[in-house]
């Protein structure tokens, strides 16, 4: 059992899971104390010692249901009656010439060895995080298929290679081994498909989405930014002027209503010690009402920016409302413009960050490229008080998505919100990454219009 566990701890290391030799020792020490016999004393145990996250016990869960359950050669008897026929078609996919890279870790799949295999989806996965990976990035790729093309021809090979062991061994197999062998040996081709077809941490409970916002402001809080005339965008600044007004007024009634703090039961009662333990008067501990911190990411690039603007202008007219608000803008490369939020007022911030010659306008949007800087760059601004909101529509222009780096922000942050201008029914199509990146969001909101945007800011502040 110990070798087994060693060998489930490789696996999920090749997998990406952070998994110290102490912890390791530590689960060792204490297998004696459970029955193993018991699944979910085993499971738990192991649960207990290597997932140390939300998000790594939704991967350990995946992991464990396919070394223990569909990879069990060990606890299988039909799988072990074959291992001779299995062996053999190894050792035939690594004789093949030339040799595909990816056909060895094929190949020790099928033999119950995912480490190699895993391994390999892994570095599929993060590709383009490297330092020197070039001035647009290693992750400007043509997308997600390309990458996983040479594991699916590898898979396709494995497939014809065990056709033609079933018929060079017509008559010196018999016909019930061939047909279990080919049972169980295409059963694992399907496994690894779809463990190539997955885009995100497996198990995990999807964002929450908030649906249509009131209709608070009549037809002109329906109408997408994109779309408004230039008399409407005069129309809309009044109306989010009046908004702006009354947050600051609703958020200047609660903390005056808890200036002063909430019952302290010891003073009160020592107080109480004057008048023969009758309390006449309550004491109170006064605690400051604790500021959230923003960080804003906001994509600049096409029509993203006709809402973009919009959010900024809010955020910042309500940044005492905050303890600190940091905006980066972007296409391809985040630049911080808070030094121009903080110098000039609204309009002339905006401004300056349309002529800002850091920003490359004519540059393909590259989410990827982004979050890598950004984490070499900026990743210290965000810290358990910090809330990250994201504005951008997610087309990475099939780039590499970078989607553990933004897991990485989501594990740092107090939560991590995504606004997306785009009407939802495009979300996902062409080379939108939406469904990869909603999977490490707090919440995931439609935001295109004044109401859905008053919607969530209300819900922001208040």
């Amino acid at each position: 059992m110990e070798a087994m566990i060693l060998k489930f701890v490789a696996s999920a290391r090749a997998a990406g899971m952070r998994i110290a030799t102490a912890e390791v020792q530590d689960c060792l020490a204490q297998l004696p104390r459970v029955d193993i016999l018991d699944e979910a004393q085993f499971a738990t145990l192991l649960r207990s010692h290597f997932a140390k996250s939300r998000l790594e016990q939704a991967r350990f869960e995946h992991l464990y249901r396919l070394f223990f359950h569909e990879l069990r050669e060990d606890l299988d008897a039909a799988a072990m009656a074959l291992t001779d026929q299995i062996e053999t078609l190894r050792r035939e996919l690594l004789d093949i010439e030339p040799q595909m890279p990816a056909l060895a870790a094929v190949a020790d799949f099928l033999a119950a060895d995912p480490a190699a295999y895993l391994q390999l989806l892994h570095a599929i996965q993060s590709e383009g995080q490297g330092e020197g990976a070039g001035p647009r990035g290693a992750g400007a790729n043509l997308g997600s298929l390309v990458r996983r093309l040479p594991v699916l021809r590898a898979l396709q090979r494995a497939r014809e290679t065990l056709d033609d062991y079933l018929e060079a061994n017509l008559r010196t197999v018999h016909w019930e081994t061939r047909r279990a062998l080919k049972q169980h040996v295409e059963h694992r081709l399907e496994t690894a498909r779809r463990l190539l077809a997955d885009t995100g941490p497996p198990s995990l409970a999807p964002p929450q989405r908030k649906g249509a916002a009131d209709n608070a402001y009549g037809e002109l809080g329906q109408t997408p930014f994109a779309n408004l005339s230039p008399g409407e965008m005069i129309r809309l600044r009044d109306v989010i002027a009046q908004l702006v007004r009354k947050l600051r007024d609703m958020v200047g009634r609660r903390h005056t209503a808890r200036a002063r703090g909430i019952p302290d039961i010891k003073r009160t009662l020592r107080a109480a010690t004057r008048t023969q333990g009758i309390p006449l008067a309550l004491k109170f501990r006064r605690k400051p009402l604790r500021k959230g911190r923003i960080v804003v990411l906001c994509d600049v690039s096409g029509s993203v920016w006709a809402s973009a603007r919009f959010m900024l202008t809010m955020l910042y007219a309500l940044q005492d409302c905050f303890e600190r608000v940091r905006s980066f803008v972007f296409v391809d490369a985040p630049v911080d413009v808070t030094p121009l939020f903080d110098a000039y007022d609204i309009d002339r911030a905006l401004a300056e960050i349309l002529r800002s010659e850091d920003i490359a306008y004519g540059a393909p949007t590259d989410y990827g490229r982004m979050l890598r800087l950004f984490k070499n760059r900026y990743l210290d601004t965000i810290d358990k008080k910090t809330t990250v909101i994201v504005i951008g529509d997610g087309r990475t222009n099939y780039g590499n998505p970078e989607e553990g780096i933004l897991e990485a922000m989501r594990d740092r942050c107090r939560r991590l919100l995504w606004l997306n201008p785009e009407a939802e029914p495009f979300w996902n199509s062409g080379d939108s990454e939406m469904r990869t990146y909603e999977v490490f969001c707090n919440e995931v909101r439609n935001c295109r219009n004044l109401n859905q945007l008053a919607a969530f800011i209300q819900a922001l502040v208040l």
